[in-house]
């Protein structure tokens, strides 16, 4: 009686707790959501709070002024993975296509010097465009040492985005409100880097380094920024009505004559002219003319800024004067060679590229195929014919393609500019070309003499004798390709 008396309350106690529990847990769900409630209430007073603060600030601190050479980001995502990708294309033509190009076409005993130049001159020019370069490119000058803003921004661009000051996520260069800041400095970039680069085929194999870095590094600052100032970013040659849609002037011309100078204050090679001077490797050459081909199409097809039908001519313009320019040279060739050789036809199609670069975003495609087709001849006649007569060691003829090629282009530029192509085009005219010609020679030759001759009493300029024919990469570089 007693067990059962027992087994009963233990029934009636787990009765008790099985009645009891969902009592409990109602009682702690309303205690939880009592609490959760508090909480999310005490949570959007704080956001609340944090807002009136914020805003509070916001009218206390407001966005500081645009500057002049500035517009306020309105982000095109198209337009800014374009030219994030045009960025790359540009960059892979010095890295490694001019220096793979250049490369191929010394002597063995130097390949590794003339490589290591192009990757010198990319590491340096760029770290000089994050301080001053693209603030002297594309800033706009104030009042300096008693000259007013206003004379001084028509020759270059002041120091008022020096070390990139003033630049934000949120501010975009004048001419493209649609791309961040950012990615333009960077396209920029690309293009203040491969300039100089052209200039080291004009003196390969010969130059000191330690020479080579003070003068890319002077003349990125004194000679290719004011240039470009004037061209493009808001200097008087742009405002008289020069047109150069990639770089005929900017890059080519102002590469090719600081090459030409060069090649004549340095001297000629060591043999040159009695010793057999062979390419190395014309497989290099054909990688890196390759490479220079495709990159070349984010050089002129990228300089629209946009994905738009400009931008198509220019790529369509750009692949027709390449390859017309490559016909006429290998064909120029065979008739004086008696032979066509794979350097040749690759130089025919630098010698388009060049060509077609001022122009691209301005003519039809009948006219880049003219442009094309003259610029074989003319440059196979520069780079063979007046290198012979006048004596002079443009070794990798930086002024035979480059000088001439950029000459020719600009010229044929004011004279096929299409307002039904792009309607910039109108007002083009040969005799405002020439004028913006004859400015980027005059300003590069002078400022290349002088920085010249600062580094000749500095640095040096020249290896020795014994360096020259030893080979440069043994001894500048202590590396070789045979070991």
């Amino acid at each position: 009686m007693k067990t059962w008396i027992k087994l009963s309350k233990v029934i009636a106690a787990a009765a008790t707790l099985l009645l009891a529990a969902p009592v409990a847990s109602f009682a702690l769900a309303q205690e939880s959501a009592a609490a959760s409630a508090e909480a999310v209430t005490s949570e959007a007073a704080s956001a609340a709070e944090s807002t009136a603060a914020s805003e509070a600030t916001s009218e206390a601190a407001p966005v500081p002024a645009l500057l002049a050479s500035q517009k306020e980001l309105a982000i095109d995502k198209a337009d800014t993975t374009y030219l994030i990708f045009s960025t790359a294309m540009v960059l892979m033509m010095t890295l490694p296509g001019l220096a793979l190009f250049y490369g191929g076409m010394v002597r063995r005993k130097n390949v590794i010097a003339t490589v290591t130049q192009s990757v010198s001159v990319t590491a340096v020019v760029a770290v000089l465009w994050y301080v001053v370069g693209y603030s002297m490119s594309f800033g706009t000058a104030t009042d300096l040492f008693g000259f007013s803003g206003e004379l001084l921004n028509k020759y270059f661009g002041g120091f008022d985005t020096a070390m990139l000051n003033h630049v934000t996520p949120n501010t975009a260069y004048m001419a493209t409100a649609a791309v961040p800041e950012y990615t333009w400095i960077s396209y920029q970039m690309t293009f203040a880097i491969i300039t100089p680069a052209l200039i080291t085929g004009a003196f390969a194999e010969r130059v000191k380094f330690s020479g080579l870095i003070l003068f890319m590094a002077l003349w990125s600052i004194l000679v290719y920024a004011p240039i470009c100032h004037m061209v493009w970013g808001g200097g008087f040659l742009g405002t008289l009505g020069v047109k150069d849609f990639a770089g005929g002037a900017v890059v080519h011309v102002n590469a090719g004559v600081a090459g030409l100078v060069a090649a004549l204050f340095l001297g000629r090679r060591k043999g040159y002219g009695t010793e057999s001077m062979p390419a190395n490797n014309p497989i290099y050459d054909l990688i890196g003319a390759s490479l220079l081909f495709v990159g070349w199409i984010g050089f002129n097809a990228g300089s629209e800024w946009a994905g738009d039908s400009v931008a198509s001519v220019a790529l369509l313009n750009t692949l027709l004067a390449t390859c017309a320019a490559g016909l006429t040279w290998k064909v120029v060739e065979w008739i004086f060679r008696g032979k066509p050789s794979l350097i040749g036809i690759l130089s025919g199609l630098v010698a388009g590229l060049v060509a077609i670069t001022p122009a691209c975003g301005f003519v039809n495609p009948t006219g880049a195929m003219i442009i094309g087709a003259v610029a074989g001849p003319v440059c196979y006649v520069s780079a063979t014919w007046m290198k012979k007569l006048l004596g002079y060691d443009d070794s990798l003829d930086a002024f035979g393609i480059h000088g001439a090629g950029g000459f020719l282009g600009a010229i044929l530029t004011g004279l096929f500019a299409d307002t039904t192509v792009n309607s910039l085009a109108e007002g083009a005219t040969v005799v405002k070309q020439l004028i913006g010609l004859g400015v980027t020679i005059g300003w590069s030759a002078l400022g290349t003499l002088v920085i010249l001759i600062i580094c000749k009493f500095t640095t040096g300029l020249r290896v020795t004798a014994d360096q020259e024919e030893a080979g440069l990469d043994a001894s500048l570089h202590d590396e070789v390709m045979d070991h």
